[in-house]
């Protein structure tokens, strides 16, 4: 094996340039997966995170009526907070929203939004509802995201008629004051979306103590059974971000192919060439008492030398530039709110062992099956006539 190995390395850089051309190809193409892989699982933990700082906290409990996708239940999906959250509420570890639709009339036009009301104190998200601990005499403070601010052609100061139907299904009308304008990486929290205090819009619509969502901060608070209300975790909650995440890792998969298999098609046809240009060599090998299939395994093994010495060259030129754009990230030339999508302005990639470990054995897995393809053909030769320089 020793002397395979050694035979391999002579030969390679015998091939010269030919060697170098197919290895930068593959270290290029290492590197690219690594990237592309690196930058999927940065996006993808980012969005999570915000998604989870941002919205849904350590898990949500659900009024049994309340449906994301039809705002006309929302009349009926609110009831009194359960009793063993309340405590929660006082030191701000659970924060009750009351959800209730309203209508906004900005600069004499007329846009439909989701009027949430929340607890001032409330420490589970980072959403700014400190900024509602503000009185005014005639106008209810309330904050609303960047992005729902340049629809609305809003800013911090600037005042807004807001009605909404109580419980009772009669219309009233009030004006708002904008005290905050936030933003962040999670465009469900923002489009769409006004946020109010939560004593307010009770007793707008003439409710008491009552909520639609309460998202709390830890999980002893999860999985209690409370009549009317429903569980929802963050695994359950965060579903469709995985079916995005998913849908997209399976669209670079399709990169990642295409940038093997120009890898693997300079391997092959150098293998190809070799053999066809070596018939000379493959037969005083055979002729020196090699079998067929240590000749294989030499070719074999030659051609798999490309993907190591591919990984050299790829870490000497690549794990700087990795490790820093690890620092600096990848930042989106466009506003990333309007993707609709969880995704920060700036992606840092993340680059883990299991990454990097997996990249390494498929790039070797899939060399050595490519150099062995071409090489079964010296089993078939006729020693005579491979001395002889004739193709069989």
């Amino acid at each position: 094996m020793g002397t395979a190995f050694k035979l391999a390395i002579r030969n390679l850089v015998g091939a010269g340039l030919r060697t170098w051309l197919n290895v930068i190809v593959l270290s290029f193409a290492f590197l690219a997966i690594i990237w592309m892989k690196g930058l999927m699982i940065g996006w993808e933990a980012q969005a999570r995170r915000d998604t989870v700082e941002w919205q849904l906290g350590e898990g949500q409990y659900w009024h049994q009526e309340y449906d994301p996708y039809d705002p006309f239940s929302l009349d009926e999906s609110h009831g009194p907070v359960p009793d063993g959250l309340i405590p929660g509420t006082i030191d701000g570890s659970v924060s009750p929203s009351l959800i209730v639709q309203g209508t906004l009339f900005p600069n004499g036009r007329m846009l439909s939004v989701m009027v949430h009301g929340v607890d001032p104190d409330q420490k589970v998200l980072k959403l700014p509802a400190s900024a509602l601990d503000t009185v005014f005499a005639y106008t209810i403070p309330a904050v609303v995201g960047n992005s729902e601010a340049k629809s609305l052609g809003v800013a911090v100061g600037d005042k807004v008629t807001l009605r909404w139907r109580d419980k009772n299904g009669m219309f009233d009308v009030k004006d708002i004051q904008i005290v905050d304008v936030f933003a962040c990486n999670v465009p469900e929290t923002e489009t769409g979306k006004i946020y109010i205090p939560i004593e307010e819009l009770s007793e707008m619509i003439a409710v008491t103590n009552e909520a639609t969502i309460i998202t709390i901060s830890s999980l002893n608070d999860a999985d209690m059974d409370f009549t009317g209300w429903v569980f929802k975790s963050q695994n359950e909650l965060t579903e469709e971000l995985d079916r995005i995440m998913n849908t997209e890792m399976i669209g670079q998969s399709v990169f990642y192919i295409i940038l093997v298999l120009l890898a693997m098609l300079g391997i092959y046809d150098t293998q190809v060439l070799s053999i066809f240009r070596r018939q000379k060599e493959i037969g005083t090998y055979i002729a020196l008492g090699y079998t067929r299939k240590e000749v294989v395994g030499l070719f074999t093994i030659e051609g798999t030398m490309h993907s190591f010495l591919a990984i050299v060259v790829a870490t000497v030129y690549g794990l700087p530039l990795l490790i820093w754009n690890r620092k600096v990230g990848i930042t989106m030339p466009i506003d990333t709110s309007d993707f609709g999508i969880s995704m920060a302005q700036t992606i840092y990639p993340v680059y883990n062992t299991g990454l990097i470990l997996g990249t390494i054995v498929l790039v070797i897995a899939i060399t050595i099956v490519t150099s062995y393809w071409p090489s079964r053909k010296i089993a078939k030769m006729n020693p005579t006539e491979a001395l002889k320089g004739k193709v069989q």
